[in-house]
């Protein structure tokens, strides 16, 4: 039963326009309750009554077409048409008695609050409180028992529907940014992950192909090493053979070491940076200059493993550096990860740009950072280069590091 009313409720109300169809039905029991408990006459009577049965008879017609019907461009335009059209029958129906159905004026703001068109919104309310005003004036000037004079009280209920434009309007506009951001964050939500699937991919294919051309051609090279030992035995076909099982144990430490950085569990964070730097340095080539403190385990260890991971492979092929330095240390609270370049600098604004490009490794770290709670600063070295410095406070990631 608890589904049931969950999806019909879900149903009602992922369209505006449905629920604008609900509320204006309440809305017309409200005016039929008002009029039977005030017994206000109108001016014209049968007129009046005749709307507000067409209005309701629209009303309902109107809510299965959006319900069961296919969707128009168009339906939100006609309901707020027919709204003010009716709006205005009855007024003109009522006569001097306008003023008893004063709270059906608040329907027009509301409702197409619901459109999140704050332009439409604004002008729309603000039509609504000038035309009950002109309705007056014109009442007023055309009645003796006016004078000529409009009740103060209408004055009033004017500011009231100004001050109600003004709140209606913002609303939209706060709903219209509100969708307009998620709708951006949906859309780089599904660009990372398809990036991330993609990456996925690449993953598998270049471990596949490291191991294919690497400790796989070794063992192919110690098998055939091994046959021709045993028809003779030499001790310079041992040692090749011995070479190439020691060749073939390094690769696979370091590709295991890649995919499970298990000397962060067994010695630290430090140790780990360190053995990483040397590994990237013969891997690349390129100087990297090392100076870390103990920082111990903190909490945010793998995570800021992954960033000088991700920093150090970044400024190798991006940055076209000669030169790489690393520091980890401690800062109070905090743990804090430096990987500086002489390369051809980083502009931070392009970060955007890289996104949408398909790029998210360094875009996914800065948003992995910030939700533990860290944060991430770029910026150019003197004489040229880039240097990135990663923040992240003990207390806060363990706290927040099982969503990252």
């Amino acid at each position: 039963m608890g589904r049931l009313v969950d999806r019909v409720l879900d149903f009602l109300t992922t369209d505006p326009l449905r629920i604008r169809s609900i509320l204006r039905l309440v809305l017309i029991a409200l005016i039929a309750l008002l009029i039977h408990h005030s017994r206000i006459q109108h001016r014209f009577e049968g007129a009046f009554n005749a709307v507000l049965v067409i209005y309701t008879l629209v009303a309902l017609v109107f809510l299965a077409v959006v319900l069961f019907g296919p969707d128009r461009w168009w339906f939100g335009w006609f309901s707020t048409s027919v709204d003010t059209v009716i709006v205005m029958a009855l007024c003109i129906a009522s006569g001097p008695a306008t003023i008893a159905l004063y709270p059906i004026f608040f329907l027009l703001p509301i409702s197409v609050a619901f459109l999140e068109r704050p332009l439409t919104t604004g002008v729309l309310g603000l039509s609504t409180a000038l035309g009950y005003l002109l309705v007056w004036v014109v009442y007023a000037s055309g009645d003796k028992k006016f004078g000529g004079h409009i009740p103060p009280i209408v004055y009033a209920q004017v500011g009231c529907l100004l001050w109600l434009t003004a709140a209606i309007t913002a609303l939209s506009y706060t709903l219209a940014r509100r969708q307009g951001r998620v709708l951006a964050l949906l859309d780089v939500r599904r660009r990372l992950v398809a990036e991330s699937m993609r990456a996925d991919e690449r993953g598998n294919r270049e471990l596949s192909e490291q191991l294919h051309d690497g400790p796989l051609q070794n063992l192919l090279a110690a098998r055939l090493d091994l046959d021709e030992l045993r028809e003779n035995p030499t001790a310079a076909g041992f040692d090749r053979l011995d070479a190439a099982l020691r060749e073939t144990v390094s690769e696979l430490r370091t590709t295991v070491s890649t995919l499970h950085p298990q000397v962060l569990d067994q010695v630290g964070l430090s140790a780990a940076v360190s053995e990483l730097a040397q590994r990237n340095e013969q891997r690349w080539g390129t100087p990297v200059c090392a100076e870390l403190d103990e920082v111990g385990r903190p909490e945010s260890q793998t995570l800021i493993y992954r960033a000088a991971r991700e920093l150090l492979t970044n400024a190798y092929k991006h940055a076209r550096a000669t030169r790489l330095d690393i520091g980890l240390h401690r800062d109070g609270e905090a743990t804090v990860l430096r990987v500086a370049d002489d390369g051809v600098g980083f502009d931070p604004a392009i970060l955007d740009r890289r996104v949408a490009e398909g790029h998210i490794g360094l875009a996914s770290l800065v948003v992995g950072v910030e939700a533990a709670g860290g944060s991430m600063d770029i910026s150019e070295r003197p004489g040229g280069g880039t240097a990135v410095t990663v923040t992240v406070p003990d207390e806060v990631a363990a706290e927040r590091l099982q969503s990252v």
